[in-house]
């Protein structure tokens, strides 16, 4: 057994270690995070929402032992919001101390500009933070890059090359061990290259049927065996359907959650359709599966869940 903390061999150590933080990793995604951890290089995972590939960052901060550092990206980010800001109140309040107690006239007001600038009134964002000393690396999770835009993406290009960032009135910041970083994107957009040669690059397919009754298993142990089946194939056959937003893992966990708090212990048509909500969370894909016929849903799932 692979303890926290302890420097893993291969990828069978770090799916053994995953697997005791509660993430069934299947051989791709283990010897990816084995390497993203070995040589040190990011690891860029790309796939569907619902993969799992956040959670993946979670599980590694977890058996690493480092604080998880998270950077949710959006449309606008910028450097202040991402590597570091400064106090402006603190800085104000300081600045009216000095005029109050006549240390502003006596010191200059050079000497004055510089201590309003002082490291400690810098507001230290998630880049920033993952930069830091600290006893064990973190794992900085740099969430949904995609979501950005152009300029943020060419930013980073200096964190993911040389583990630095520039404050300048301060000076460059280094790491002197660089952190663990996990890059997630949906694939809403292209990335572009500059970034993804710094990385290492996975992409996350939804699990295979037999992986993904092990993690529900994992994730509700209440859910009945058969069950787990039922609702690993039912989902299985909702991602064949071309809808909008297939449900992922999690929606596969909140519809077994769902049919327990229902206390329904078998995947009938009353209880797909019941629980409809917790596995599709866009009224047209809803639709959709109606028109397709849900007891047709139901009858295919208990085929596949029926196979050995």
């Amino acid at each position: 057994m692979l303890r926290t903390g302890s420097t893993p061999t291969g990828a069978a150590d770090v799916a053994s270690g995953l697997a005791q933080h509660g993430y069934l990793a299947d051989e791709g995604i283990a010897t990816a995070a084995f390497l993203a951890l070995a040589l040190p290089r990011p690891l860029l995972l790309e796939g569907e929402p619902g993969t799992g590939k956040t959670s993946l960052a979670t599980a590694l901060a977890a058996l690493t032992g480092g604080e998880l550092i998270r950077l949710q990206c959006w449309e606008g980010i910028d450097a202040s919001q991402a590597v570091y800001d400064w106090d402006h109140a603190r800085q104000l309040l300081h600045l009216r101390a000095a005029e109050a107690s006549g240390e502003a006239g006596g010191t200059g007001t050079a000497a004055l500009e510089r201590s309003m600038f002082d490291a400690r009134f810098l507001v230290k964002r998630p880049l920033l933070r993952a930069l830091e000393p600290a006893p064990v690396p973190p794992v900085l999770l740099i969430d949904e890059v995609d979501r950005a835009d152009d300029e943020f993406e060419a930013y980073l290009l200096e964190v993911l090359s040389d583990f630095q960032v520039t404050v300048p009135e301060l000076g460059t910041i280094r790491a002197a061990v660089p952190p663990v970083v996990v890059l997630t994107s949906n694939r809403t957009r292209d990335l572009h290259d500059a970034l993804k040669r710094r990385c290492l690059y996975h992409w996350v397919e939804h699990p295979s049927f037999e992986r993904e009754v092990a993690i529900l298993h994992l994730a509700v142990p209440t859910v009945p065996p058969q069950l787990a089946r039922q609702l690993a194939a039912a989902a299985g056959v909702l991602r064949g359907l071309g809808l909008a937003k297939p449900p992922g893992v999690a929606e596969t966990i909140d519809w077994a959650e769902a049919l327990g708090a229902l206390a329904l212990a078998t995947l009938d048509e009353r209880a797909a359709t019941s629980a409809l909500g917790a596995v599709l969370k866009h009224r047209e894909d809803q639709e959709l599966v109606r028109e397709h016929g849900i007891g047709e849903l139901v009858r295919a799932a208990a085929a596949r869940a029926a196979q050995p």
